[in-house]
């Protein structure tokens, strides 16, 4: 199976291990929950896909590599206790609490979160000492004498004999105390987690044209040549970094990532066209509507991989758009929830205020006294407003804090969250600094703020669904109805964020060129189309 797969069934699992029934006990016993093996080649996703896993479902979760383990780091350290047995005094071996079961206490103690997955990386390369102690801890989920919590899901993970020397065979007692899961690298699989950890289209066009320099591991006279989706990842996140700096890419920095000459030349060749193309169509143009007629002259007439090329980078630059967009989006609907409870607050206690002034009556010195009291109210409004302010942050703050411990907050989350408290905290500052004392006054100022907010957000979203438009327009115009537009409306469709995008704000040449060619219902086979095509 693939990862993607893979993943569905670790989820599945996860989620059944966790329930309960109405006596709050777990409908499959503890000693049944099979620890999950995940075995396959290195550097295809494992502990990535363990991460999202423990996001999506909302636990925690802790990772060690056994590799890095020995008995008593694992097992815990040997002490002498003394203890008593029917009058008499023993001293008793007794050993100190593994240092693996120690950190899950250590999250749920800090994050708050009970419930998670103890990941095990390499679980098959354990040392030679250790070995023995851990057909126990698969059984019963026990290091030394001191069991993982209840409610902590053991995954292990693992590589066949053929990439690892250091891997041990289970026997076959130890292999049917687990659920194993074989994994093998797929490309369009992995394209899909590239393309929503934004990693380069350089690489993604160039494993377009070539799937089977995806992963690759060979044995040659001059030792092993290697390619995984883990050397594709880290070559795209530092090639961003060296273009933002003016730094050339080249030879020298692919090979550190990519150990295989062959791939090595023919992708650093790849890119140096890449980059070509990038100046010769002008992406920006085309998306602006201003580009000139030769853009798609030049287009129409260009080989099969320079026009996947330019698709790539014409979509690449709009959803690295959306993308920001959606994440927008979800901030404001954020921060809008934050005003609201500011509002609400405020209104509950003007509605006391007139309720005691009800009670009072119409004794004058009464009335007095109450006119007296509103007006203090209306005085401390910014301390009121303030106060709530500092609470939404601190919970934000917290909340946010917890997620990171249990090492269950994505990036994408994290930017949220990071993004919602500094507005809060800015309209905090900018409160004492305007000295406003009533409270119709300040939750105009903060509607402004939220305003200013939201109109750069429509701003943002119009300037998009422009780009959208001469996307569509530039394709239609220069390749028709052809594979082109076919790649177009499938990356329009699978992309998460666009398919979101388009739902909210509509597209009418989407809709127009989907109806057309049925993508919805031809989604299965277009890549199948475009890989029957002699490249």
């Amino acid at each position: 199976m693939n990862i993607k797969q893979a993943k569905e069934y670790i989820k599945d699992s996860v989620k059944l291990y966790l329930k309960k029934d109405d006596e709050g006990e777990y409908r499959i016993p503890v000693v049944r929950q099979r620890p999950i093996f995940l075995l396959g080649a290195p550097g295809i996703g494992k502990t990535a896909v363990m991460e999202q896993i423990a996001q999506e479902l909302g636990i925690a979760i802790v990772s060690y590599s056994m590799t890095h383990h020995t008995r008593q780091s694992a097992l815990g350290l040997p002490f002498i206790a003394h203890k008593e047995f029917e009058g008499l005094s023993y001293d008793v071996s007794e050993y100190t609490m593994s240092e693996i079961i120690a950190s899950i206490y250590d999250v749920m103690s800090e994050s708050g979160i009970k419930e998670g997955i103890l990941f095990l990386d390499e679980i098959n390369c354990v040392s030679e000492t250790l070995a023995p102690s851990m057909l126990q801890f698969l059984q019963y989920k026990v290091f030394g004498r001191h069991k993982v919590p209840d409610g902590w899901v053991i995954v292990t993970a693992g590589n066949p004999p053929e990439y690892n020397k250091s891997v041990r065979e289970f026997d076959i007692v130890t292999l049917d105390r687990m659920k194993i899961l074989e994994v093998e690298a797929e490309y369009q699989v992995w394209k899909e987690y590239a393309k929503d950890r934004n990693i380069h289209t350089a690489i993604l066009n160039y494993l377009d044209l070539k799937k089977e320099d995806f992963y690759q591991v060979e044995t040659t006279v001059r030792g092993k040549n290697y390619i995984t989706a883990r050397g594709w990842e880290d070559l795209s996140a530092m090639m961003l970094l060296y273009e933002e700096e003016g730094l050339a890419v080249e030879e020298s920095l692919i090979e550190q990532y990519i150990r295989n000459p062959r791939v090595v030349k023919e992708f650093g060749a790849y890119y140096d066209l890449y980059r070509k193309y990038q100046k010769d169509y002008r992406v920006a143009d085309i998306l602006a509507g201003t580009a000139p007629a030769s853009a798609g002259e030049r287009a129409r007439k260009a080989d099969f991989d320079e026009r996947l090329s330019l698709m790539g980078m014409l979509i690449d630059y709009v959803w690295h758009d959306i993308r920001e967009n959606i994440e927008q989006y979800e901030y404001i609907n954020n921060i809008l929830n934050h005003m609201k409870a500011i509002k609400n607050s405020i209104e509950a206690d003007k509605d006391v205020i007139e309720s005691n002034k009800d009670i009072i009556g119409s004794n004058k010195d009464s009335v007095e006294l109450s006119k007296g009291n509103f007006e203090s109210d209306k005085n401390v409004a910014e301390d009121r407003i303030i106060d709530i302010l500092k609470k939404q942050i601190s919970g934000r703050q917290k909340g946010m804090e917890s997620l990171m411990k249990a090492g269950s907050l994505s990036d994408r989350e994290k930017r949220k969250q990071k993004k919602v408290i500094r507005f809060l905290t800015d309209c905090e500052k900018a409160i004492k600094q305007e000295e406003i004392d009533d409270a119709d006054d300040v939750l105009k100022f903060l509607k402004a703020r939220y305003d200013d907010e939201a109109a750069a957000y429509k701003s943002e979203t119009q300037d998009i669904k422009m780009k959208l438009h001469y996307l569509f327009t530039f394709v239609e115009d220069t390749f028709g109805t052809g594979n082109e537009m076919l790649i177009l409306l499938t990356e329009c469709t699978v992309n998460k964020d666009s398919a979101k995008f388009i739902g909210m704000y509509g597209c009418d040449e989407y809709k127009r060129h989907n109806e057309e060619l049925m993508v919805s219902e031809r989604g299965d086979t277009i890549m199948e189309e475009i890989a029957r095509l002699e490249l």
